[in-house]
């Protein structure tokens, strides 16, 4: 008597998870079981790090912003209370991006802040 395979269901659902593990290397691409535990820690790290990712770039946005308010002569806590009185809505990525790509623009900004804080 031939052992049971279950069928196409199962093929489809192994082949699901071969997919996702295609590029992994060894056997964690090429094998069901190993594939199967790949590609749940793989899922894992992934939902996490797309909410770390969010952290990450914030923190990369206001490294950049203090670097660019302190050539200014002020600090980021000041900049930032300043735009706020001011109601200047730039958001940190944006803040960040003049201050790398356009300086002179921060600049004018900067001083908008100076002013709300005078």
């Amino acid at each position: 008597m031939p052992r049971v395979t279950r069928g196409f269901k199962a093929r489809r659902r192994r082949n699901r998870v071969l997919k996702i593990a295609k590029g992994f290397r060894g056997g964690r691409s090429r094998l069901y079981k190993s594939a199967t535990e790949a590609v749940d820690r793989a899922l894992v790290y992934a939902y996490r790090d797309r909410r770390t990712k969010k952290r990450d770039f914030r923190r990369l946005w206001i490294a950049r912003i203090n670097a660019g308010a302190r050539m200014n002569e002020i600090s980021y806590s000041q900049l930032m209370g300043g735009l706020k009185k001011a109601n200047v809505d730039l958001d940190r990525k944006v803040l960040a991006n003049l201050a790398i790509l356009d300086a002179d623009a921060f600049t004018r900004v900067v001083q908008i802040a100076k002013e709300a804080n005078a």
